[in-house]
Protein backbone atom coordinates (compact mmCIF):
# COMPACT_ATOMS: atom_id res chain seq x y z
CA UNK A 1 0.00 0.00 0.00
CA UNK A 2 1.46 3.42 -0.95
CA UNK A 3 1.64 6.26 1.82
CA UNK A 4 -1.14 7.58 -0.86
CA UNK A 5 -3.70 4.72 -0.46
CA UNK A 6 -2.88 4.34 3.13
CA UNK A 7 -4.15 8.01 3.92
CA UNK A 8 -6.47 7.52 1.22
CA UNK A 9 -8.26 4.20 3.52
CA UNK A 10 -7.69 5.56 7.24
CA UNK A 11 -7.59 9.42 6.89
CA UNK A 12 -5.01 12.11 7.33
CA UNK A 13 -6.65 11.92 11.35
CA UNK A 14 -7.23 8.66 11.86
CA UNK A 15 -10.72 8.24 10.18
CA UNK A 16 -11.45 5.79 7.55
CA UNK A 17 -12.93 6.63 4.49
CA UNK A 18 -15.69 4.14 3.65
CA UNK A 19 -15.78 4.97 -0.28
CA UNK A 20 -12.04 2.75 -0.33
CA UNK A 21 -13.25 0.09 2.00
CA UNK A 22 -13.07 -2.81 -0.58
CA UNK A 23 -9.01 -1.46 -1.01
CA UNK A 24 -8.34 -2.12 2.64
CA UNK A 25 -9.76 -5.40 2.69
CA UNK A 26 -8.10 -6.47 -1.14
CA UNK A 27 -4.80 -5.03 0.23
CA UNK A 28 -4.34 -6.69 3.63
CA UNK A 29 -6.75 -9.60 3.34
CA UNK A 30 -3.76 -12.00 1.23
CA UNK A 31 -1.21 -10.67 4.15
CA UNK A 32 -3.41 -11.27 6.89
CA UNK A 33 -4.29 -15.42 5.61
CA UNK A 34 -0.27 -15.73 5.08
CA UNK A 35 0.32 -14.67 8.52
CA UNK A 36 -2.75 -17.06 10.18
CA UNK A 37 -0.90 -19.71 8.10
CA UNK A 38 2.72 -18.93 10.03
CA UNK A 39 1.27 -18.54 13.21
CA UNK A 40 -0.81 -21.84 13.17
CA UNK A 41 2.72 -23.39 12.61
CA UNK A 42 4.92 -21.93 15.04
CA UNK A 43 5.10 -24.48 17.69
CA UNK A 44 6.96 -23.82 21.31
CA UNK A 45 8.22 -27.21 22.17
CA UNK A 46 10.24 -26.62 24.88
CA UNK A 47 8.95 -26.09 28.33
CA UNK A 48 10.69 -22.91 28.94
CA UNK A 49 10.22 -19.44 30.80
CA UNK A 50 7.32 -17.65 29.21
CA UNK A 51 6.42 -20.77 26.56
CA UNK A 52 3.01 -21.33 28.31
CA UNK A 53 1.87 -17.58 28.33
CA UNK A 54 3.27 -17.47 24.87
CA UNK A 55 1.46 -20.39 23.92
CA UNK A 56 -1.66 -18.86 25.43
CA UNK A 57 -1.18 -15.76 23.44
CA UNK A 58 -0.70 -17.99 20.06
CA UNK A 59 -4.20 -19.46 20.38
CA UNK A 60 -5.47 -16.16 21.35
CA UNK A 61 -3.82 -13.96 18.23
CA UNK A 62 -5.42 -17.31 16.21
CA UNK A 63 -8.83 -16.74 17.39
CA UNK A 64 -8.99 -12.93 16.48
CA UNK A 65 -7.44 -13.64 12.73
CA UNK A 66 -9.84 -16.97 12.49
CA UNK A 67 -13.46 -15.63 14.40
CA UNK A 68 -12.64 -11.80 13.41
CA UNK A 69 -10.35 -9.87 11.08
CA UNK A 70 -10.04 -12.56 7.91
CA UNK A 71 -13.81 -12.76 7.69
CA UNK A 72 -14.30 -9.18 7.74
CA UNK A 73 -11.34 -8.89 5.49
CA UNK A 74 -13.10 -10.95 3.25
CA UNK A 75 -16.09 -9.42 3.43
CA UNK A 76 -16.73 -5.69 3.85
CA UNK A 77 -20.34 -5.25 3.63
CA UNK A 78 -21.51 -7.66 5.83
CA UNK A 79 -23.06 -5.63 8.78
CA UNK A 80 -21.32 -4.51 11.77
CA UNK A 81 -21.63 -7.16 14.88
CA UNK A 82 -22.30 -5.13 17.99
CA UNK A 83 -22.42 -7.87 21.21
CA UNK A 84 -23.31 -7.30 24.25
CA UNK A 85 -21.56 -8.78 26.26
CA UNK A 86 -20.92 -8.92 30.46
CA UNK A 87 -21.14 -11.09 33.61
CA UNK A 88 -23.90 -12.74 35.48
CA UNK A 89 -26.73 -10.71 36.89
CA UNK A 90 -25.63 -7.44 34.22
CA UNK A 91 -29.09 -7.55 32.53
CA UNK A 92 -27.42 -8.02 29.18
CA UNK A 93 -31.13 -9.43 27.72
CA UNK A 94 -32.88 -7.31 29.21
CA UNK A 95 -31.05 -4.39 27.62
CA UNK A 96 -30.97 -6.25 24.35
CA UNK A 97 -34.33 -6.41 24.19
CA UNK A 98 -35.81 -3.41 25.23
CA UNK A 99 -33.36 -1.84 22.46
CA UNK A 100 -35.38 -4.02 19.70
CA UNK A 101 -38.64 -3.20 21.94
CA UNK A 102 -39.54 -6.76 22.03
CA UNK A 103 -39.34 -9.99 24.17
CA UNK A 104 -36.92 -11.91 22.02
CA UNK A 105 -33.71 -13.15 24.39
CA UNK A 106 -35.40 -15.09 27.17
CA UNK A 107 -34.31 -13.53 30.56
CA UNK A 108 -35.53 -13.92 34.19
CA UNK A 109 -35.60 -12.15 37.04
CA UNK A 110 -34.12 -14.08 39.96
CA UNK A 111 -31.61 -15.67 37.66
CA UNK A 112 -30.14 -15.34 34.40
CA UNK A 113 -31.40 -17.44 31.67
CA UNK A 114 -29.20 -16.55 28.69
CA UNK A 115 -27.58 -20.08 27.61
CA UNK A 116 -28.82 -19.35 23.88
CA UNK A 117 -27.05 -16.46 21.89
CA UNK A 118 -29.48 -14.40 20.16
CA UNK A 119 -28.88 -12.17 16.86
CA UNK A 120 -30.77 -9.63 15.82
CA UNK A 121 -30.63 -8.29 12.11
CA UNK A 122 -32.44 -6.03 9.56
CA UNK A 123 -34.58 -8.23 6.91
CA UNK A 124 -32.68 -6.27 4.52
CA UNK A 125 -29.20 -6.92 6.37
CA UNK A 126 -29.75 -10.28 5.92
CA UNK A 127 -28.16 -11.37 2.78
CA UNK A 128 -24.92 -9.58 3.04
CA UNK A 129 -24.30 -11.46 6.87
CA UNK A 130 -21.01 -13.10 6.56
CA UNK A 131 -20.80 -16.98 7.55
CA UNK A 132 -18.93 -17.34 10.35
CA UNK A 133 -18.94 -18.00 14.25
CA UNK A 134 -22.34 -15.42 14.73
CA UNK A 135 -24.14 -17.34 11.87
CA UNK A 136 -22.95 -20.98 13.35
CA UNK A 137 -23.20 -20.26 17.55
CA UNK A 138 -26.23 -17.96 17.71
CA UNK A 139 -29.55 -17.98 16.58
CA UNK A 140 -30.75 -15.20 13.65
CA UNK A 141 -33.97 -13.37 14.57
CA UNK A 142 -34.88 -11.18 11.49
CA UNK A 143 -35.95 -7.61 13.43
CA UNK A 144 -37.11 -4.32 11.95
CA UNK A 145 -35.82 -2.73 15.49
CA UNK A 146 -32.18 -3.21 14.85
CA UNK A 147 -30.57 -0.26 12.82
CA UNK A 148 -29.61 -1.31 8.86
CA UNK A 149 -25.66 -2.06 8.86
CA UNK A 150 -25.75 -3.98 12.15
CA UNK A 151 -26.31 -6.93 14.00
CA UNK A 152 -27.00 -6.62 17.49
CA UNK A 153 -26.09 -9.87 19.94
CA UNK A 154 -26.96 -10.61 22.76
CA UNK A 155 -23.87 -13.05 24.21
CA UNK A 156 -23.99 -15.53 26.51
CA UNK A 157 -22.31 -14.62 30.09
CA UNK A 158 -18.93 -14.24 30.60
CA UNK A 159 -18.77 -15.91 34.05
CA UNK A 160 -21.63 -18.47 33.08
CA UNK A 161 -20.99 -21.91 35.45
CA UNK A 162 -21.25 -23.56 32.11
CA UNK A 163 -17.52 -23.94 30.59
CA UNK A 164 -19.46 -24.19 27.20
CA UNK A 165 -21.37 -20.96 27.31
CA UNK A 166 -17.91 -19.22 28.68
CA UNK A 167 -16.12 -20.74 25.98
CA UNK A 168 -19.46 -18.96 23.26
CA UNK A 169 -19.06 -16.27 25.02
CA UNK A 170 -15.33 -15.76 24.27
CA UNK A 171 -15.51 -16.71 20.57
CA UNK A 172 -18.57 -14.30 20.08
CA UNK A 173 -16.21 -11.59 21.18
CA UNK A 174 -13.62 -12.20 18.86
CA UNK A 175 -16.05 -12.50 16.09
CA UNK A 176 -17.35 -8.83 17.23
CA UNK A 177 -16.85 -5.53 15.49
CA UNK A 178 -17.53 -3.39 18.97
CA UNK A 179 -18.10 -4.19 21.93
CA UNK A 180 -20.97 -3.07 23.98
CA UNK A 181 -19.89 -4.54 27.44
CA UNK A 182 -22.81 -4.36 30.29
CA UNK A 183 -21.80 -4.16 33.96
CA UNK A 184 -23.54 -3.00 36.96
CA UNK A 185 -22.95 -0.64 39.67
CA UNK A 186 -22.67 -3.24 42.07
CA UNK A 187 -19.89 -5.38 40.04
CA UNK A 188 -17.79 -2.98 38.04
CA UNK A 189 -15.10 -3.04 40.18
CA UNK A 190 -14.77 -6.75 40.10
CA UNK A 191 -12.16 -7.73 37.68
CA UNK A 192 -13.99 -9.69 35.23
CA UNK A 193 -15.00 -6.49 33.74
CA UNK A 194 -11.54 -4.94 33.06
CA UNK A 195 -10.22 -8.31 32.31
CA UNK A 196 -12.77 -8.09 29.20
CA UNK A 197 -12.15 -4.25 28.26
CA UNK A 198 -7.97 -5.05 28.48
CA UNK A 199 -8.61 -7.83 26.24
CA UNK A 200 -10.69 -5.70 23.87
CA UNK A 201 -7.98 -3.17 23.84
CA UNK A 202 -5.62 -5.89 23.11
CA UNK A 203 -6.87 -6.56 20.09
CA UNK A 204 -7.71 -3.03 18.87
CA UNK A 205 -11.62 -3.46 19.58
CA UNK A 206 -13.93 -0.71 19.26
CA UNK A 207 -15.62 -0.42 22.82
CA UNK A 208 -18.69 1.07 24.53
CA UNK A 209 -19.84 0.66 28.28
CA UNK A 210 -22.85 0.07 29.49
CA UNK A 211 -23.32 0.69 33.30
CA UNK A 212 -27.02 -0.84 34.17
CA UNK A 213 -28.65 -0.49 37.52
CA UNK A 214 -27.17 2.91 39.27
CA UNK A 215 -29.09 3.96 41.98
CA UNK A 216 -29.80 7.53 41.35
CA UNK A 217 -28.38 8.68 44.60
CA UNK A 218 -25.58 7.53 43.68
CA UNK A 219 -25.50 8.07 39.95
CA UNK A 220 -22.58 11.16 40.11
CA UNK A 221 -20.39 9.76 42.62
CA UNK A 222 -20.21 6.17 40.14
CA UNK A 223 -20.11 7.79 36.95
CA UNK A 224 -16.84 9.73 38.30
CA UNK A 225 -15.43 6.99 39.96
CA UNK A 226 -15.88 5.04 36.36
CA UNK A 227 -14.55 7.83 33.92
CA UNK A 228 -11.22 7.74 36.39
CA UNK A 229 -10.67 4.51 36.23
CA UNK A 230 -11.58 4.17 32.56
CA UNK A 231 -8.87 6.93 32.21
CA UNK A 232 -6.42 5.30 34.11
CA UNK A 233 -6.49 2.19 31.49
CA UNK A 234 -6.51 4.53 28.68
CA UNK A 235 -10.36 4.66 27.66
CA UNK A 236 -10.89 8.00 27.79
CA UNK A 237 -12.87 7.67 24.65
CA UNK A 238 -15.01 4.78 25.44
CA UNK A 239 -18.17 6.01 25.45
CA UNK A 240 -20.16 5.38 28.50
CA UNK A 241 -23.89 4.94 29.12
CA UNK A 242 -25.59 5.25 32.52
CA UNK A 243 -29.14 3.28 32.93
CA UNK A 244 -30.84 4.37 36.34
CA UNK A 245 -31.86 1.10 38.38
CA UNK A 246 -35.55 0.83 38.55
CA UNK A 247 -35.76 -2.19 40.89
CA UNK A 248 -36.83 -6.06 40.61
CA UNK A 249 -39.21 -5.84 37.48
CA UNK A 250 -40.20 -7.99 34.52
CA UNK A 251 -40.43 -7.00 30.66
CA UNK A 252 -38.49 -4.25 28.57
CA UNK A 253 -37.45 -1.34 30.36
CA UNK A 254 -39.03 2.09 29.50
CA UNK A 255 -37.81 3.32 26.03
CA UNK A 256 -36.18 6.45 27.46
CA UNK A 257 -33.64 4.41 29.88
CA UNK A 258 -32.18 3.25 26.62
CA UNK A 259 -33.14 6.09 24.24
CA UNK A 260 -29.25 7.17 24.61
CA UNK A 261 -27.86 3.97 23.78
CA UNK A 262 -30.62 3.56 21.17
CA UNK A 263 -29.45 6.87 19.47
CA UNK A 264 -25.88 5.73 19.68
CA UNK A 265 -26.60 2.96 17.94
CA UNK A 266 -28.41 4.52 15.51
CA UNK A 267 -25.67 6.98 14.34
CA UNK A 268 -23.37 4.28 13.12
CA UNK A 269 -26.48 2.72 11.40
CA UNK A 270 -26.52 3.03 7.57
CA UNK A 271 -24.17 0.79 5.22
CA UNK A 272 -21.40 3.31 4.92
CA UNK A 273 -21.27 4.01 8.90
CA UNK A 274 -21.44 0.91 9.82
CA UNK A 275 -18.56 0.39 7.60
CA UNK A 276 -16.78 3.17 9.18
CA UNK A 277 -17.26 0.90 12.54
CA UNK A 278 -15.86 -1.85 10.82
CA UNK A 279 -12.64 -0.62 9.42
CA UNK A 280 -12.09 1.47 12.51
CA UNK A 281 -12.12 -1.61 14.40
CA UNK A 282 -10.09 -3.67 11.29
CA UNK A 283 -7.53 -0.69 11.85
CA UNK A 284 -7.27 -0.88 15.65
CA UNK A 285 -7.07 -4.57 15.33
CA UNK A 286 -3.87 -4.41 12.36
CA UNK A 287 -2.48 -1.97 13.90
CA UNK A 288 -1.93 -4.30 17.39
CA UNK A 289 -1.12 -7.30 15.27
CA UNK A 290 2.73 -5.99 14.94
CA UNK A 291 2.91 -6.19 19.03
CA UNK A 292 1.21 -9.68 18.99
CA UNK A 293 3.50 -10.80 16.39
CA UNK A 294 6.48 -9.70 17.46
CA UNK A 295 5.61 -11.41 21.29
CA UNK A 296 5.05 -14.49 19.46
CA UNK A 297 8.50 -13.54 17.70
CA UNK A 298 10.35 -13.22 20.60
CA UNK A 299 8.96 -16.64 21.82
CA UNK A 300 9.87 -18.55 18.90
CA UNK A 301 13.55 -16.90 19.39
CA UNK A 302 13.46 -17.79 22.85
CA UNK A 303 12.65 -21.52 22.17
CA UNK A 304 15.64 -21.75 19.38
CA UNK A 305 18.08 -20.04 22.07
CA UNK A 306 17.00 -22.45 24.75
CA UNK A 307 17.37 -25.88 21.98
CA UNK A 308 20.89 -24.12 21.10
CA UNK A 309 22.23 -24.50 24.87
CA UNK A 310 20.74 -28.05 25.19
CA UNK A 311 22.73 -29.03 21.91
CA UNK A 312 25.87 -27.64 23.44
CA UNK A 313 25.45 -29.13 26.66
CA UNK A 314 24.42 -32.86 25.07
CA UNK A 315 28.11 -32.49 23.05
CA UNK A 316 30.16 -30.85 26.02
CA UNK A 317 29.50 -34.47 26.89
CA UNK A 318 30.63 -36.41 23.92
CA UNK A 319 34.29 -36.08 23.87
CA UNK A 320 34.46 -37.36 27.34
CA UNK A 321 32.44 -40.30 27.10
CA UNK A 322 33.68 -41.61 23.59
CA UNK A 323 37.14 -41.24 25.16
CA UNK A 324 36.48 -43.40 28.07
CA UNK A 325 35.08 -45.74 25.69
CA UNK A 326 37.89 -46.09 23.34
CA UNK A 327 39.79 -46.88 26.88
CA UNK A 328 37.78 -49.47 28.11
CA UNK A 329 37.10 -51.51 25.12
CA UNK A 330 41.12 -50.90 24.24
CA UNK A 331 42.17 -51.94 27.67
CA UNK A 332 41.15 -55.81 27.17
CA UNK A 333 39.33 -56.64 30.03
CA UNK A 334 36.50 -57.30 28.08
CA UNK A 335 38.31 -60.43 26.93
CA UNK A 336 38.32 -61.97 30.28
CA UNK A 337 35.44 -62.98 32.12
CA UNK A 338 32.83 -64.82 30.21
CA UNK A 339 34.50 -64.72 27.09
CA UNK A 340 37.98 -66.60 28.78
CA UNK A 341 35.57 -69.07 30.25
CA UNK A 342 33.94 -70.12 26.81
CA UNK A 343 37.29 -70.17 25.54
CA UNK A 344 38.51 -72.94 28.86
CA UNK A 345 35.19 -74.97 28.13
CA UNK A 346 36.49 -75.15 24.55
CA UNK A 347 39.90 -76.05 24.63
CA UNK A 348 39.17 -78.71 27.39
CA UNK A 349 36.09 -80.37 26.26
CA UNK A 350 36.55 -79.79 22.32
CA UNK A 351 40.20 -79.53 22.29
CA UNK A 352 39.91 -76.46 19.79
CA UNK A 353 43.72 -75.31 21.26
CA UNK A 354 45.44 -79.32 20.12
CA UNK A 355 46.73 -77.73 16.63
CA UNK A 356 49.92 -79.10 15.47
CA UNK A 357 52.29 -76.64 13.98
CA UNK A 358 55.38 -77.22 11.72
CA UNK A 359 57.52 -74.90 10.30
CA UNK A 360 54.85 -72.22 11.60
CA UNK A 361 52.64 -73.77 9.30
CA UNK A 362 49.33 -75.30 11.55
CA UNK A 363 48.95 -79.04 9.92
CA UNK A 364 45.90 -80.63 10.43
CA UNK A 365 42.78 -82.70 8.69
CA UNK A 366 39.97 -80.94 6.93
CA UNK A 367 37.65 -83.15 9.43
CA UNK A 368 39.31 -81.91 12.51
CA UNK A 369 39.28 -78.27 10.91
CA UNK A 370 35.53 -78.17 10.06
CA UNK A 371 34.98 -80.20 13.92
CA UNK A 372 36.33 -76.76 15.84
CA UNK A 373 34.78 -74.35 13.50
CA UNK A 374 31.54 -75.70 14.68
CA UNK A 375 33.21 -76.09 18.33
CA UNK A 376 33.84 -72.29 18.05
CA UNK A 377 30.28 -70.70 17.16
CA UNK A 378 29.91 -71.20 20.87
CA UNK A 379 32.82 -68.60 21.23
CA UNK A 380 31.10 -66.86 18.87
CA UNK A 381 28.41 -66.20 20.08
CA UNK A 382 29.98 -65.35 23.31
CA UNK A 383 32.08 -62.63 21.55
CA UNK A 384 29.53 -60.95 20.32
CA UNK A 385 27.13 -60.79 23.23
CA UNK A 386 30.47 -58.95 24.98
CA UNK A 387 30.69 -56.82 22.25
CA UNK A 388 27.08 -56.01 22.46
CA UNK A 389 27.26 -55.51 26.22
CA UNK A 390 30.50 -52.66 25.71
CA UNK A 391 28.12 -51.21 23.45
CA UNK A 392 25.75 -51.08 25.56
CA UNK A 393 27.71 -49.90 28.26
CA UNK A 394 29.16 -46.79 26.63
CA UNK A 395 25.48 -45.98 26.09
CA UNK A 396 24.94 -46.30 29.43
CA UNK A 397 27.88 -44.17 31.00
CA UNK A 398 26.93 -41.57 28.05
CA UNK A 399 23.35 -41.58 29.23
CA UNK A 400 24.12 -40.93 33.12
CA UNK A 401 26.36 -38.21 31.72
CA UNK A 402 23.70 -36.17 29.75
CA UNK A 403 21.57 -36.38 32.53
CA UNK A 404 23.85 -34.88 34.39
CA UNK A 405 24.43 -32.19 31.86
CA UNK A 406 20.71 -31.89 31.71
CA UNK A 407 18.93 -32.61 34.63
CA UNK A 408 21.90 -31.32 37.30
CA UNK A 409 21.76 -28.36 39.35
CA UNK A 410 23.45 -26.00 36.06
CA UNK A 411 21.55 -27.49 33.81
CA UNK A 412 20.01 -25.48 31.00
CA UNK A 413 16.41 -24.82 30.58
CA UNK A 414 14.07 -27.48 29.61
CA UNK A 415 16.67 -30.65 29.77
CA UNK A 416 14.97 -32.66 31.66
CA UNK A 417 12.79 -32.98 29.32
CA UNK A 418 14.76 -34.29 26.21
CA UNK A 419 16.75 -36.94 28.41
CA UNK A 420 15.44 -40.43 27.01
CA UNK A 421 14.86 -43.03 29.70
CA UNK A 422 12.83 -46.07 30.87
CA UNK A 423 12.22 -49.40 28.60
CA UNK A 424 12.41 -47.67 25.10
CA UNK A 425 15.84 -45.96 25.14
CA UNK A 426 17.17 -49.42 26.82
CA UNK A 427 15.60 -51.59 24.28
CA UNK A 428 16.47 -49.11 21.57
CA UNK A 429 20.31 -49.30 22.59
CA UNK A 430 20.62 -52.89 23.07
CA UNK A 431 19.22 -53.29 19.44
CA UNK A 432 21.91 -51.07 18.39
CA UNK A 433 25.00 -52.75 20.15
CA UNK A 434 23.52 -56.15 18.88
CA UNK A 435 23.60 -54.67 15.30
CA UNK A 436 26.97 -53.08 16.02
CA UNK A 437 28.23 -56.48 17.21
CA UNK A 438 26.86 -58.43 14.10
CA UNK A 439 28.62 -55.72 11.82
CA UNK A 440 32.03 -56.30 13.93
CA UNK A 441 32.00 -59.84 13.26
CA UNK A 442 31.14 -59.60 9.60
CA UNK A 443 34.53 -57.38 9.27
CA UNK A 444 36.34 -60.37 11.01
CA UNK A 445 34.82 -62.26 8.30
CA UNK A 446 36.42 -59.87 5.18
CA UNK A 447 39.32 -59.84 7.21
CA UNK A 448 39.92 -63.43 7.07
CA UNK A 449 39.15 -63.87 3.44
CA UNK A 450 41.67 -61.41 2.86
CA UNK A 451 44.24 -63.46 4.52
CA UNK A 452 46.76 -65.03 2.35
CA UNK A 453 45.60 -63.46 -0.78
CA UNK A 454 48.32 -61.91 -2.81
CA UNK A 455 48.36 -58.32 -3.43
CA UNK A 456 48.95 -57.17 -7.36
CA UNK A 457 50.61 -54.56 -6.19
CA UNK A 458 53.41 -55.54 -3.60
CA UNK A 459 56.92 -55.81 -4.73
CA UNK A 460 57.92 -58.63 -3.00
CA UNK A 461 54.95 -61.00 -2.05
CA UNK A 462 55.54 -63.22 1.27
CA UNK A 463 55.23 -66.43 0.73
CA UNK A 464 55.96 -67.96 4.11
CA UNK A 465 52.86 -65.23 5.41
CA UNK A 466 50.46 -66.62 2.99
CA UNK A 467 51.04 -70.30 3.94
CA UNK A 468 50.75 -69.56 7.52
CA UNK A 469 47.31 -68.09 6.77
CA UNK A 470 46.14 -71.17 4.72
CA UNK A 471 47.07 -73.52 7.32
CA UNK A 472 45.61 -71.21 10.20
CA UNK A 473 42.30 -70.71 7.99
CA UNK A 474 42.16 -74.98 7.28
CA UNK A 475 42.93 -75.87 11.45
CA UNK A 476 39.79 -73.95 12.44
CA UNK A 477 37.79 -72.92 9.38
CA UNK A 478 36.87 -69.77 8.19
CA UNK A 479 34.81 -68.42 10.84
CA UNK A 480 36.61 -70.11 13.74
CA UNK A 481 39.62 -68.10 12.61
CA UNK A 482 37.76 -64.59 12.81
CA UNK A 483 36.20 -65.61 16.07
CA UNK A 484 40.00 -66.41 17.59
CA UNK A 485 40.42 -63.08 16.06
CA UNK A 486 37.90 -61.24 17.65
CA UNK A 487 38.40 -62.74 20.97
CA UNK A 488 41.84 -61.63 20.52
CA UNK A 489 40.87 -57.77 20.16
CA UNK A 490 38.71 -58.50 22.93
CA UNK A 491 41.73 -58.70 25.04
CA UNK A 492 41.55 -62.46 25.87
CA UNK A 493 45.52 -63.56 26.37
CA UNK A 494 44.07 -67.56 25.74
CA UNK A 495 43.05 -66.87 22.15
CA UNK A 496 46.11 -64.37 21.48
CA UNK A 497 48.35 -67.15 22.68
CA UNK A 498 46.96 -69.65 19.54
CA UNK A 499 46.43 -67.38 17.56
CA UNK A 500 50.70 -66.31 17.77
CA UNK A 501 51.06 -70.03 17.57
CA UNK A 502 49.98 -70.22 14.11
CA UNK A 503 49.98 -66.90 12.36
CA UNK A 504 52.75 -65.32 14.41
CA UNK A 505 53.50 -61.76 13.69
CA UNK A 506 51.05 -62.08 10.25
CA UNK A 507 48.27 -61.87 12.33
CA UNK A 508 49.16 -58.06 14.13
CA UNK A 509 47.85 -56.20 11.38
CA UNK A 510 44.31 -58.23 11.66
CA UNK A 511 44.24 -57.96 15.13
CA UNK A 512 45.09 -54.11 15.19
CA UNK A 513 41.91 -53.70 12.73
CA UNK A 514 39.48 -55.33 14.50
CA UNK A 515 40.41 -53.50 17.58
CA UNK A 516 40.27 -50.26 15.76
CA UNK A 517 37.10 -51.42 14.81
CA UNK A 518 35.54 -51.92 17.89
CA UNK A 519 36.99 -49.11 18.91
CA UNK A 520 35.32 -46.87 16.53
CA UNK A 521 31.90 -48.62 17.52
CA UNK A 522 32.06 -47.37 20.53
CA UNK A 523 32.64 -44.17 19.72
CA UNK A 524 29.41 -44.53 17.35
CA UNK A 525 27.23 -45.66 20.32
CA UNK A 526 28.40 -42.83 22.21
CA UNK A 527 27.33 -40.78 19.15
CA UNK A 528 24.01 -42.66 18.96
CA UNK A 529 23.07 -41.67 22.68
CA UNK A 530 23.74 -38.01 21.61
CA UNK A 531 21.82 -38.25 18.53
CA UNK A 532 18.96 -40.35 20.74
CA UNK A 533 18.73 -36.84 22.85
CA UNK A 534 19.54 -34.70 20.06
CA UNK A 535 16.68 -36.02 17.92
CA UNK A 536 14.03 -34.25 19.99
CA UNK A 537 15.28 -30.81 19.58
CA UNK A 538 15.57 -31.37 15.59
CA UNK A 539 12.30 -29.79 14.54
CA UNK A 540 11.30 -27.11 12.63
CA UNK A 541 10.04 -25.15 15.27
CA UNK A 542 13.66 -25.14 16.76
CA UNK A 543 15.65 -24.07 13.88
CA UNK A 544 17.89 -20.87 13.50
CA UNK A 545 15.65 -19.84 10.90
CA UNK A 546 12.01 -20.85 12.87
CA UNK A 547 11.00 -16.83 13.36
CA UNK A 548 11.68 -16.17 9.89
CA UNK A 549 8.31 -16.72 8.67
CA UNK A 550 6.49 -14.57 11.42
CA UNK A 551 9.32 -11.74 10.61
CA UNK A 552 8.32 -11.01 7.01
CA UNK A 553 4.54 -11.25 8.35
CA UNK A 554 5.66 -8.56 10.79
CA UNK A 555 7.07 -6.46 8.12
CA UNK A 556 4.23 -6.78 5.97
CA UNK A 557 1.99 -5.82 8.40
CA UNK A 558 4.33 -3.04 9.43
CA UNK A 559 4.01 -1.42 5.91
CA UNK A 560 0.20 -1.86 5.86
CA UNK A 561 -0.42 -0.36 9.05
Amino acid sequence: MTPGTRSAVLGRRGGVDPNVAEQLGFTVHDVVRDLRRDVAAATLPLPIDGAEDAEASRHRLLAQLDEHLLPRLAELSSPAVVVLAGSTGAGKSTLFNSLLGEEVSEAGVLRPTTREPVVGVHPRDMDTLTPGPVTELARLVKHEGVPRGTALMDAPDLDSFLSENRSTAHQLLEAADLWLFVTTAARYGDALPWQALDRAKERGASVAMVLNRVPKENLATIRTDLNSRMRERGMKDVPLFIVPDVGPHEGLLDATLVAPIQRWLNLMAGPERSRTVILRTLKGALGALPDWVMGLVGAVEKQGTAAFDLRTAVQSVVPDAQLAGRAAVLSGAAGEGTVAARFMELASTKHISRVTVRDGVARTTKRAGKARETALMRLREEVEATAARAFVAAGVRTEESLRAALAGPRAPAAGETIVPSGPRRAKERLAWGEAAAADWSRLADDVVGRMGASDPEAADPDPEAAARAAGARKAFGDIGLATLLQATALGNEDSAGLIDRVLGETAGEAIEELQGELADKVVLAVAEEARSVQSALDVPALADDAAAPLRVRLAELRRLT
